[in-house]
């Protein structure tokens, strides 16, 4: 394995992560039209971001236990399509559960490798 790949191998499922809570924060922004008034604001931006603290929480375990975030990842991209099933179109599913499942995938690949990697 060159060391290109090896850091590509490394590095892409966190930056998909990170790129993928950022995406999920955008949803977020929505409370601020809906006119609560400054504290029901606070707290639906909190009832919001409550996705995004925990792929935050999962991110930074599976950062160096990449098995478990595989692992954890998955199951989220699993969770969310039975929890959400047939309440949304399927590209719901597509674009919230398939990076899931991409992530988690790519973390798993990651401890799999994770001998030939050393430190990146």
């Amino acid at each position: 394995m060159t060391d290109a790949t090896k850091r590509v191998l490394f590095w892409t499922p966190r930056i998909l992560t990170i790129a993928f809570i950022l995406f999920l924060g955008l949803f977020a922004l929505d409370v601020f039209d809906e006119g609560y008034g400054f504290f029901g604001t606070i707290v639906a931006l909190f009832m919001h971001l409550i996705p995004h603290m925990i792929l935050t929480l999962i991110l930074v375990v599976a950062w160096r236990r990449e098995w478990v975030g595989g692992i954890l990842f998955f199951g989220l991209g699993v969770f969310y399509i039975l929890w959400a099933w047939g309440r949304f179109p399927l590209a719901a599913y597509v674009f919230i559960s398939g990076p899931l499942f991409l992530v988690g995938i790519l973390f798993l690949l990651n401890w799999t490798y994770r001998k030939e990697l050393g430190e990146v």
